[in-house]
């Protein structure tokens, strides 16, 4: 059962890194320290990929979503807020577990051995609400009202946390730009602090930006029992044995309910079910 379940895994994991390489194409970026801004790139891909990142063909639509949010540009401001339900409404969380770069990044991460590691602890189901704050203070409000004089706010969630940022686009574009190294300053330094805080949790606790911080987790979570794809639990079938709600990383139980907002839709309680009771 096990190297069933690892074989399961690392599927998945095959499947992350082709979407990350797909939608991260533009290795010219790569090459001579800039981003792609060709017409691709205004469109959104469903993951949070930054627009920054030297190989990104798309926009991350929580980056968008703050860019247009404060500003007159309704039409672009309708695409993103569509994008989202569309595809929330779609697949909800499908998208963190199975097309996010950056919960790649934590799941491999994960899998470093290191004693101690933490599948929950006091406190961690009222944490997981910080991701719905983050959401409507960084990403909403202070867009919308903290503008400058055209009346366009800035991306304090990327501009002040997002380490999924810092690693895919301030990193590089500050190793590949000889003038950004010459002006770099505390916020850049501070934001490098969060990555590392990030990776360090990372190899302790199983996802600890999606479950605590991202807000794009956060949108689509709110999809997942309505989303057309979604997890169905035969009760008549089910025998009660736990090992669903113990496979799960997430820490949810299926048998109670198997379309949680904090399900990312990976498949382990699937695997781990001996009676193929969960769909």
């Amino acid at each position: 059962m096990d190297k069933r379940k690892s074989e399961n895994e690392w599927k998945r994991h095959a499947v992350q890194g082709l979407w990350a390489l797909l939608t991260n194409s533009y290795l010219m970026g790569f090459a001579q320290g800039k981003i792609y801004r060709g017409k691709l790139k205004n469109l959104c891909v469903p993951g949070l990929n930054c627009y920054s990142c030297p190989g990104a063909v798309g926009a991350c639509p929580i980056g968008a979503l703050q860019a247009v949010i404060g500003n007159w540009n309704f039409k672009f401001a309708f695409y993103v807020a569509g994008f989202l339900m569309f595809v929330g409404a779609l697949m909800g969380r499908f998208v963190c577990g199975w097309l996010c770069p950056f919960g790649l990044i934590q799941d491999l991460l994960h899998k470093i051995p290191f004693p101690g590691k933490i599948n929950t602890f006091k406190g961690d189901n009222l944490l997981r609400k910080l991701k719905y704050v983050i959401f409507f203070v960084f990403v909403i409000l202070l867009p919308m009202f903290l503008v400058d004089i055209l009346g366009q706010g800035a991306p304090y969630f990327c501009k002040l946390i997002c380490p999924a940022g810092t690693l895919e686009g301030g990193i590089p574009l500050v190793l590949l730009n000889e003038s950004m190294r010459s002006a770099l300053g505390w916020l850049y330094a501070w934001k490098n602090v969060l990555l590392l805080v990030t990776i360090f949790l990372s190899v302790l606790i199983y996802r600890p930006f999606c479950k605590y911080i991202c807000p794009l987790g956060a949108v689509y979570s709110i999809f997942n029992p309505i989303s057309i794809f979604h997890y169905r639990v035969d009760k008549n079938a089910c025998i009660d044995c736990g090992l669903c709600a113990k496979a799960c990383k997430m820490q949810v139980d299926p048998v109670k309910n198997a379309n949680h907002p904090e399900c990312i839709r990976c498949g382990a309680c699937k695997k781990a079910c001996p009676v193929k009771a969960i769909r």
